[in-house]
């Protein structure tokens, strides 16, 4: 089958590609923007890409057109796709029906964490053997890919980052529907996508729809600390349940943790212990979501003992704290934190493992919530544990917040600056930054290859004072 793929270039329509094509598709695609480093990876690949949405498309005559959520009415290319009544399906209901059919699906849903616990359970899993398919919206370091049909032996499994966005414009429901899961994990679930949900009501009206999806021999594991999944449970479950926490709470949690020192930390299954996660990650989130995994990996026959030992030798993800680089003894991060609540926690993970040293916090409100101010209240406080920061936004373009970010981080005082342009943005943390001091950087998007800016800047002021 040859498939065309509108909205190629975005994480999951891009390993959607790469699955296709291993599974034998012609696959073409296009995209807006069509750069590196994913048109690198799909070229790679030997998959034509096309730029922009030019209704002369059509003569590439495919089978069938893919279509992504970026994708609106209005656009030229699916304007002609539909006025001449050709076949298309969206990138999830294809992913269901072609990839996904027979295997033992084990699904990562929640605001945040899905691509680390996803990375996380896909890693246990081939750690034991079972040459694991998955799809993340992120490259695992263990692997290298973000996407792959199985691995050096074919698998009846397959683990998928589950997302909560809508489908598809002509597909309001969530993502996670179509991907029929037998386990599914619940890590976490609060207000965001506020470009499309009203309220957090709302989302937990498509989690319970992901519980409606999950078979009687499913099983569902579930974060016990979260008031918004226990409403969700209490609107119907008809699988088995495992609930997971920090050992804090009630007594219906089968799977909690003990912090040792460091962040190092014992695991106990119905108040036994399972053994002790002794690894280079840092943050209670990740602490949560290493729980998670380990009790999904149990449901498809992964001893406790055997995840535990394969989470020693998790590798994360590339944008999850990653090192871009140390320039005269300032180390510069990138993370993908975009949500108050991941902010704070990043931050938090960063000040465990660096002490007293200097965190200098960069910030890119890009998300559709972020820019549409949703929770802008949210966000001082969320920084609160760094010494300096820096917001970015920018002057124009689709980027652009529709708030006033001086005015919303006011309550930092003399430690925020509010900056509007990216070479000013730059200078001022460079002339800032002191050998010791940890750039810690956090979008989720490309923040205009701020990170080489500011390390090829530190090296120049390095080479001025030499």
């Amino acid at each position: 089958m040859h498939i065309h793929i509108l909205g190629i270039c975005g994480t999951f329509m891009g390993g959607l590609a790469v699955l296709a094509k291993e599974a034998g598709h012609q696959v073409t695609g296009c995209d807006a923007n069509v750069y590196p480093p994913m048109s690198t990876q799909l070229q790679a690949q030997g998959i034509q890409l096309t730029e922009g949405f030019d209704p002369a498309q059509i003569n590439l005559k495919p089978d069938l057109f893919v279509i992504g959520n970026v994708v609106s009415r209005g656009n030229p290319l699916m304007e002609e796709i539909l006025n001449r009544g050709l076949p298309y399906i969206s990138g999830p209901q294809w992913m269901g029906e072609h990839i996904l059919q027979n295997k033992w699906v084990l699904a990562v849903a929640g605001t945040h964490g899905k691509t680390t616990t996803s990375a996380m359970l896909a890693w246990i899993l081939e750690f034991a053997g079972y040459s694991p398919g998955f799809l993340i919206g992120g490259v695992p370091l263990n692997f290298d890919v973000s996407a792959r049909l199985s691995g050096a032996q074919p698998s009846d499994f397959f683990v998928i980052e589950a997302d909560e966005y809508d489908t598809a414009f002509f597909d309001k429901r969530s993502k996670f529907v179509h991907y029929h899961a037998k386990t599914a994990i619940l890590n976490n679930l609060e207000y965001d996508h506020a470009d499309i949900f009203p309220d957090i009501t709302a989302i937990e009206t498509q989690f319970h729809h992901l519980v409606r999806t999950v078979p009687g021999v499913g099983r569902l594991i579930v974060n016990g600390e979260e008031a918004s999944l226990q409403r969700v449970m209490q609107r119907g479950c008809w699988c088995e349940r495992e609930f997971f926490g920090t050992g804090a709470v009630s007594d219906d949690c089968a799977w909690t943790l003990s912090l040792q020192d460091g962040e190092d930390f014992d695991i106990f299954f119905n108040g036994e212990l399972q053994g002790t996660v002794s690894w280079d990650l840092n943050g209670a989130h990740n602490r949560m979501n290493a729980l998670a995994a380990i009790a999904a990996a149990r449901h498809v026959g992964v001893l406790p003992a055997v995840a535990i030992e394969a989470l020693a030798q998790f590798v994360n993800v590339k944008r999850r704290m990653e090192v871009r680089g140390v320039v005269a003894g300032v180390t510069v991060l990138d993370d993908f934190a975009h949500h108050p609540t991941a902010i704070a926690t990043t931050v938090e993970g960063l000040r465990r493992k660096v002490g007293s040293a200097r965190i200098l916090a960069v910030l890119e409100p890009r998300s559709n919530t972020m820019k549409l101010g949703a929770m802008k209240a949210a966000l001082p406080e969320s920084l609160a544990l760094a010494d300096q920061v820096f917001v970015y936004g920018a002057k124009g373009g689709k980027d652009v917040v529709g708030w006033d970010l001086a005015e919303t981080f006011a309550p930092l005082g003399d430690k925020v600056s509010t900056i509007d342009d990216m070479q000013a943005l730059v200078d001022v943390i460079v002339s800032a930054a002191r050998a010791g001091d940890h750039i810690l950087v956090m979008s989720n998007g490309g923040f205009g290859g701020v990170h080489e800016k500011l390390l090829a800047a530190l090296a120049s002021k390095l080479e001025a004072h030499a």
